[in-house]
């Protein structure tokens, strides 16, 4: 399993995928403690993937998100419950408008700590009685992760206007309004 990074030099390294990811990084940026997130790609069989390639779905790559946190200032469990609420972990075929392989959800975990809290936020999901269908949402090794094209870096500070039509128009916002109100 891949190591943690120097956290007194770099941070720590976690990764999400949670369909588009356009829509992923704002969560984690806006946390404080987190001092970098970058989309890309992992999971698959083939190195440095386009985004051509992961979305003819046939690299076996999902759209992730990585985010570098000082785990001084934020817990990983933290980042974890913040990628619940901003997902449907009941889709095994995508998020929202976006149905693929390359869209499911999944933890890729850079450690065993990681690996188990995880497992436990994910049980603990699914005994909270939130969503009345199962968590379908993967728990793997992290991966090779390959950054995705600069124009989909911070996508959401690019082209504001354009990111949130297809947030709304994605069906996410409403979704994430009807299962987390207030959040």
């Amino acid at each position: 399993m891949p190591q943690l990074v120097d956290t007194q030099q770099n941070g720590a390294l976690a990764t999400f995928a949670g369909g588009c990811f356009w829509c992923m990084e704002p969560p984690f940026e806006k946390l404080e403690g987190v001092l970098d997130v970058r989309s890309g790609y992992t999971g698959g069989q083939v190195d440095d993937p386009s985004y051509e390639e992961v979305c003819d779905g046939g690299t076996g790559h999902v759209e992730a998100v990585e985010v570098r946190f000082d785990p001084a200032r934020i817990s990983y469990d933290r980042l974890l419950e913040v990628f619940w609420q901003n997902i449907d972990p009941t889709d095994a075929w995508g998020q929202f408008a976006d149905k693929g392989s390359q869209y499911r959800t999944a933890i890729f975990c850079h450690t065993p700590q990681q690996r188990a809290e995880a497992q436990a936020s994910r049980d603990a999901l699914a005994a909270s009685g939130t969503f009345q269908r199962p968590i379908v949402t993967e728990i793997r090794d992290a991966a090779p992760f390959w950054p995705a094209e600069d124009h989909h870096q911070d996508y959401h500070l690019k082209q504001p206007g354009r990111y949130q039509a297809y947030r709304e128009g994605s069906g996410r916002a409403s979704f994430l309004r009807r299962i987390w109100p207030g959040k």
